[in-house]
């Protein structure tokens, strides 16, 4: 994305926030809107191309047939003042969420949709700097690009609560990297958000079918060019530098394919809009985004979406809240009403045989001594199989959140079988994401390049995966390392000694111990200088008791 592009979306920033559109999930919504309909105008276009060139043997239909083309974007473009904001409000968005038959996914993000951009000459602004963008021109990437620039606002000051919906981009690409998807993994993230999980896998299998690649740091492209670097001099400077690859997909054989295996479940209506919005940008304009929640029988799943089961699962969760037993589905693992404890039963159960799964935890979890943390762990380590515990270091939520939270990596077996006492899980420390844990600056944390343990352990995930998930790196539980030795940040323990330790998968429980140090003083030495002390003390104590008789 180039800077002319950032400066436009910076003018369409400043416009909608002086005018009362402040608050940053809905300036992101209202401005979805917009684009979205956008996008449908430059379609109909295309559509109306294709109908010239091919007739009746046209494949696509029209979206604004006969009379409703009063409704594209290139018709009410030029209308201004409350002529314009009533026109959209009252008819456009009506239309669009009247087209459930015609076009579902147009209706599903249409449907409620209001317009709250209140000043009229705000509005014709926008839209006027929107009018001057071809989306269809920009290729997918640089339109992922411009949402993923947008989201950045969920982050600012105002929107410090919202963060809760973003995963960080450095821990998100890591799990995706681990999770390895392919063309024909269906995907899935029963808590989406903003669809961080489901772009980035996407972009990750693009990159797979892509003759070109090139690679970003994770910090963004105008990051290296406000350092004035390349990727290589960047690379060499800060070898701890973490990236991503990036491509356009165009080996992809099956576009419709990669489509239908996107699945997400986002219980706010707002944040579903922003997850759809995204995946559209991105190229993705068919994905099974809904409105539901995961947890509940009540909560809008069908009997399709309770029984289908996924390759790859990806989720962050929401931590907090407790749910009425009444309300919680009945197919899970666990009878826990603790949301964080439901979540990962809904993983464990939408797994597919021969599936993996990545899901973020409260530290908590891995611990918890209660019925429910005990039975759901004990499932998760004998009913499944249990392949790392990645600790992340507690400041990879802030400026929003400061809670301590792991990475858990599980795959379900293809067959009903129990996991062997042999079997074996890795355990990594991640003291450093690439930011640092303290300071906050513009609602962020600061970059720190030099410091990030990702592409390390990334690393080591690719010698464990080598050898099959046999023979983890690093040393196992209970070794006693030499007292010169570094602190450990890769160790290993057995399925048996985690069951003997009441299924505990807490990283600390099981890290192994640096010796003390022996003291290089002589003994004896040491021993004088004791008695040397205590005589002192019992002289002085002595002299204060005669001190104190005296004055009586």
């Amino acid at each position: 994305m180039d800077q002319a592009l950032r400066s436009k979306l910076d003018r369409i920033t400043n416009i909608l926030f002086a005018g009362g559109v402040n608050n940053p999930v809905t300036y992101i919504e209202q401005l979805s809107y917009l684009i979205f309909l956008k996008l449908l105008d430059e379609r109909e276009s295309d559509i109306q191309r294709e109908r010239k060139m091919m007739g009746d043997a046209a494949r696509s239909r029209s979206l604004f047939p006969e009379q409703a083309s009063r409704y594209r974007w290139t018709e009410w473009r030029f209308k201004s003042g409350n002529e314009l904001r009533a026109f959209l409000r009252d008819e456009v968005f009506p239309y669009m969420a009247s087209l459930v038959q015609e076009e579902p996914q147009v209706a599903i993000y249409f449907q409620d949709a209001r317009l709250e951009v209140d000043d009229a000459n705000v509005l014709k602004q926008v839209v006027d700097e929107l009018d001057s963008i071809q989306f269809g021109k920009l290729g997918t990437d640089v339109k992922g690009d411009i949402y993923e620039y947008l989201l950045q606002y969920l982050a600012t000051q105002e929107g410090a609560l919202l963060g809760q919906f973003r995963t960080p981009r450095q821990v998100r690409l890591a799990m995706v990297e681990m999770l390895n998807p392919d063309l024909g993994d269906t995907i899935f993230d029963p808590a989406c958000g903003t669809g961080g999980f489901l772009i980035d896998s996407v972009e990750y299998i693009l990159a797979k079918y892509s003759d070109r690649i090139y690679e970003t740091p994770i910090y963004g492209e105008e990051w290296l060019e406000k350092k004035g670097l390349t990727l290589e001099q960047a690379r060499t400077q800060m070898p701890r530098l973490q990236t991503w690859r990036k491509g356009a997909g165009e080996k992809i054989p099956d576009w419709e394919l990669l489509e239908r295996s996107i699945f997400g479940i986002e219980v706010s209506r707002q944040m579903m809009r922003i997850s759809m919005m995204n995946l559209v940008l991105h190229g993705i304009r068919n994905a099974h985004v809904k409105r539901a929640n995961a947890l509940s029988e009540m909560g809008g799943l069908t009997d399709e979406d309770l029984r289908r089961r996924y390759r790859v699962i990806l989720s962050n969760p929401p931590f907090a809240g407790v749910l009425p037993k009444e309300s919680i589905r009945k197919d899970l693992p666990t009878q826990s009403k603790k949301s964080e404890l439901l979540f990962l039963g809904v993983v464990m159960e939408s797994l597919a045989p021969g599936g993996r799964a990545a899901v973020i935890v409260p530290e908590g979890l891995l611990f918890g001594s209660s019925t429910g943390h005990v039975e759901l762990r004990r499932k998760l380590c004998e009913d499944f199989e249990l392949l790392a515990v990645i600790s992340l270091t507690s400041g990879v939520f802030k400026p929003y959140a400061g809670v301590k939270t792991a990475i858990l990596i599980f795959r379900k077996p293809v067959a009903e079988q129990k996991r062997t006492d042999l079997a074996k899980v890795w355990f990594y420390e991640v003291k450093n994401d690439g930011f640092d844990p303290d300071k906050i600056i513009g609602g962020g944390r600061v970059q720190t390049p030099e410091k990030n343990d990702l592409p390390s352990m990334l690393q080591k995930w690719a010698e464990f995966k080598g050898t099959g998930f046999v023979t983890p790196p690093g040393i196992e539980t209970g070794t006693l390392l030499p007292s010169d030795a570094p602190e450990p940040q890769s160790w290993w323990a057995s399925t048996a000694t985690i069951a003997d330790n009441d299924f505990n998968l807490g990283a600390g429980r099981y890290k192994p111990r640096v010796a003390e140090a022996t003291p290089e003083d002589d003994p004896i030495d040491l021993i004088r200088k004791t008695l040397g002390n205590e005589q002192a003390i019992s002289s002085d104590l002595e002299k204060l008791l005669a001190d104190l008789e005296n004055a009586q």
